[in-house]
């Protein structure tokens, strides 16, 4: 994504904090392509759910969601916009997975291999503990939603977009150094949660 492409979304954005009625269609079509992309990498976290839902039917009931939230979200910058993004994305997902995983889901007896491979094919590294069954792996992902802000969205960077710590210290303005702790207190925290809920 360029310089002038985040330009045209920003003014876009702009146009909706205006009150344009046609700038929420507008802002989606120019970043159908991005979304896409970023549905597609979300959806590579859900390993999952690849054999039950193909990549453009999660796109379009995300968007659906984006469009939603849109008419009651003040976006005031890119990076607010691809943030609320993911958020849509994510709930679509574990929604689905609720559907296809839950109790009565069309999936609950089948065998799937919960464990994700990263862009390269090979197993994730630098993650928190990964759960290894479709119940937690649910709660997993859920957890990440009761992150503080700032840590859910450099785990939203670094798990879900799939972007380096030093390509994600880039798009956050700050240093690697403290994308790094804020990821590791994530982690802690993911790791932590997941415990207390097994538990309980």
């Amino acid at each position: 994504m360029t310089h002038d492409a985040d330009s045209k979304i920003q003014r876009l954005i702009d146009l909706n904090l205006q009150g344009d009625p046609s700038a929420h269609d507008a802002l989606l079509d120019h970043s159908c392509d991005r979304l896409l992309r970023l549905t597609r990498k979300m959806l590579r976290s859900y390993p999952s759910l690849r054999r039950w839902e193909q990549t453009d039917d999660v796109f379009q009931n995300s968007m659906v969601r984006l469009h939603r939230a849109l008419a009651t979200v003040q976006v005031e910058s890119v990076r607010h916009f691809f943030n609320l993004a993911a958020l849509q994305i994510r709930w679509e997902l574990l929604d689905l997975s609720r559907h296809y995983f839950g109790p009565e889901g069309l999936a609950a007896n089948h065998h799937t291999d919960a464990q994700p491979s990263d862009d390269h094919g090979g197993k994730i590294h630098d993650r928190a503990e990964e759960p290894d069954d479709i119940a937690s792996w649910n709660l997993f992902h859920t957890q990440i939603e009761k992150l503080p802000p700032v840590e859910q969205e450099v785990a939203n960077l670094l798990y879900y977009e799939g972007l380096s710590q030093e390509a994600a210290a880039k798009v956050l303005g700050v240093s690697t150094r403290t994308v790094k702790r804020h990821w590791q207190n994530a982690k802690l925290k993911l790791y932590k949660g997941l415990q207390r809920d097994e538990q309980g």
